[in-house]
C-alpha cells in the first residue's frame, strides 16, 4: 500500500470561509509530498460573527478561524509565520511533540517575533491527531488568532463524512478586562445539570422552559473572572447562518470538535441521535464511550461518530443557560431534508450521559500506590487566587514567572498532582508531551487517558497526570488555558536539565 492508499484526507485545507469545514479528498500531488509548506500572515481583522457584531480583532490569512491545516502523519511542516499585528506574537502549536525552539512560547522558547518580521517553524508534527495552533501571547489569545491542524493517522477507521467543529466566542473585550481585573459582574455559562453548577447559589437566574436563564448580574464577592460574550460561532459563523453539513443514510459520519473559546467549558449536544468518542486532544481512547453529550473544556478536542440512521434533519448544537448558546450551532440533513426543520437535541444534562473522565477511563477506588512503578519526581500543584479584585491566579501561591518550576531529568517517570481549591474547573495544559490522566476527585482511572490537556475540578478537586519526559530536551510550560487565569499568571514549566 502506498502513501496514497493509505490517506485519503489528509493535505492543507481552507479555500474561501467555511463554517463547516467538511473534508474532501487529498489530491495526489499533496499526498506525495514530502513537506507541506504554508504561511500564515497575522494582521487586524474586523470578524463580522452576525449582523450585530463586528469585532475588531486578529486573524491568521484574514479568517476567523485560520486555515484548517493537515499533514500526513511523517509529513515534514514549514510555516512562514508574518507579523503585523502591531506588536509581538509568536505561533504555539498546541499538541505537538516538536523541537522546544519551535514550540511558539514567548521569551521560553523563542524571543517573541516583532510586529513587521517573519520566523519559520519546521518540524514534523507528532503525534497523529486533531491538534491546532493559537497565538501564545496571552493579550492576544481571545482576539482570533487560532486555527485547527490534523495530523492524518493512516490507521484511522475511514469515514464517510468528516467535519472538523472549531466553537469559538468573540469576547467583550472591556468585560474581558475587568475579569482581568478581578471585577467582573458576570455570570458563569453552564446548562442545567452541570457539575459547574452543583452546590452554588445563584441568585439571578431562574427557569425557562428545560434550561435556565440570566435575570442578573452576580453581586460584588466570591471571584471576578467570568467573560461576557458578543457572539458564539461555529467555524466563523452563527447559526442560522453556519453552513449545513449534508449525509447520506447509512454513512458514518465523524465529528472533530475543538474548544477554542477563551474561557468557557462548552457542552454539545446532536438532537436525535448519541456520539460515539475514540479520541480525546487528538489521542486514542483506550475504548469507545458512547455519550448522549459532550462536555468540552478550553482548549480539548474530541473525536464523535455517528451514523445516520434515517432520513431527517438534526441540529449539533451547544447548550448552556443562555440564550445565546443557540447560535453555537449547526443543521445536518439527508437528501431532501434542506428545509425540513431540524430536531433539536434537549437543552439541558439532567438524566443525559455526557463525557467525563470517570467514564472514559473506568472510575473506581483511589490506588495506593497511584500508579506502579518507580517515580522519578514527582510534585503537588495547588491552584489559587481569583478573590474579588485580586486580579492573581496562582500555582502554590505564586504568579508566573515566580511559580515553582518541576526539574526532570531525560527518561524520568513523573507524577504531577493537582489540588483545587478554587470554586471553578481549571482546563490545565501540558506542552510538548502526552501524559495519561491517572486520577480525578480521589478515583484512580483504571485505564488511564492521554491527553494534553485536562479540567482539574474545583471545590477541592483533584487530578493526577503522568508522564515520561522523553520530549526534546527545553523548557516546556504548564499553564491554565482559561485565557484570564493564563495572562494573571497561572503557568509554570517542566524543565528539562543535567541533574535535578
Amino acid at each position: 500500500m502506498n502513501r496514497r492508499e493509505l490517506i485519503k484526507l489528509a493535505a492543507f485545507t481552507g479555500a474561501g470561509f467555511m463554517s463547516a469545514s467538511v473534508l474532501g479528498p487529498l489530491s495526489a500531488f499533496a499526498a506525495d509530498r514530502d513537506r507541506l509548506e504554508v504561511t500564515l500572515t497575522a494582521r487586524p481583522h474586523v470578524f463580522r460573527a452576525n449582523s450585530k457584531v463586528a469585532f475588531h480583532g486578529l486573524a491568521y490569512n484574514n479568517r476567523v478561524p485560520g486555515p484548517l491545516l493537515r499533514v500526513l502523519h511523517g509529513q515534514r511542516f514549514r510555516a512562514r509565520f508574518i507579523n503585523h499585528t502591531g506588536g509581538v506574537s509568536t505561533v504555539h502549536w498546541h499538541g505537538m511533540i516538536l523541537p522546544n525552539r519551535m514550540d511558539g512560547v514567548p521569551n521560553v522558547t523563542q524571543v517573541p517575533v516583532p510586529d513587521g518580521e517573519e520566523f519559520i517553524y519546521e518540524f514534523k508534527p507528532d503525534p497523529p491527531g486533531f491538534r491546532w495552533y493559537h497565538s501564545h501571547v496571552a493579550s492576544q489569545l481571545p482576539l482570533g488568532l487560532f486555527g485547527g491542524f490534523i495530523v492524518e493517522d493512516p490507521k484511522d477507521e475511514p469515514a464517510d463524512v468528516e467535519v472538523v467543529l472549531i466553537l469559538h466566542d468573540v469576547p467583550d473585550m472591556r468585560i474581558y478586562r475587568r475579569a482581568l481585573a478581578g471585577i467582573s459582574d458576570v455570570r458563569m455559562v453552564a446548562p442545567l445539570g452541570a457539575p459547574e453548577l452543583a452546590g452554588m447559589s445563584m441568585p439571578g437566574m431562574q427557569m425557562k422552559g428545560r434550561s435556565m436563564t440570566m435575570t442578573g448580574m452576580a453581586p460584588k464577592h466570591g471571584m471576578g473572572d467570568e467573560v461576557a460574550y458578543l457572539a458564539r460561532c461555529i467555524n466563523g459563523a452563527c447559526y442560522p447562518e453556519t453552513s449545513p453539513v449534508a449525509v447520506k443514510v447509512g454513512q458514518h459520519v465523524r465529528l472533530r470538535i475543538l474548544n477554542a473559546s477563551p474561557t468557557i467549558t462548552h457542552y454539545v449536544r446532536l438532537g436525535g441521535h448519541r456520539l460515539r468518542v475514540t479520541h480525546s486532544d487528538g489521542n486514542r481512547l483506550p475504548r469507545p464511550v458512547e455519550v448522549d453529550a459532550l462536555r468540552i473544556g478550553v482548549a480539548e478536542r474530541y473525536d464523535a461518530w455517528f451514523e445516520v440512521g434515517k432520513p431527517g434533519a438534526w441540529l449539533l448544537q451547544a447548550i448552556a443557560n443562555d440564550a445565546m448558546a443557540s447560535e453555537q450551532a449547526l443543521r445536518i440533513h439527508t437528501p431532501g431534508m434542506e428545509e425540513t426543520p431540524p430536531e433539536r437535541p434537549p437543552e439541558t444534562l439532567t438524566e443525559a450521559k455526557y463525557f467525563t473522565y470517570q467514564l472514559a477511563g473506568g472510575a473506581g477506588p483511589l490506588q495506593r500506590p497511584l500508579v506502579p512503578g518507580k517515580i522519578d519526581v514527582e510534585t503537588e500543584l495547588t491552584l489559587g487566587g481569583g478573590k474579588w479584585g485580586d486580579p492573581r491566579w496562582t500555582i502554590n501561591g505564586a504568579v508566573w514567572p515566580h511559580t515553582p518550576k518541576i526539574l526532570v531529568r531525560h527518561g524520568d517517570r513523573v507524577l504531577v498532582r493537582f489540588r483545587n481549591p478554587t470554586d471553578m474547573d481549571h482546563p490545565m495544559h501540558l506542552h510538548g508531551h502526552v501524559f495519561h490522566l491517572v486520577e480525578i476527585n480521589g478515583q484512580s482511572l483504571r485505564d488511564p487517558l492521554p491527553k494534553d490537556t485536562t479540567l482539574v475540578p474545583g471545590n477541592g478537586g483533584s487530578a493526577a497526570w503522568l508522564f515520561e519526559a522523553t520530549s526534546p530536551p527545553g523548557r516546556w510550560v504548564l499553564h491554565c488555558h482559561n485565557a484570564v487565569h493564563l495572562e494573571d499568571g497561572m503557568m509554570t514549566e517542566v524543565r528539562y536539565v543535567a541533574s535535578p
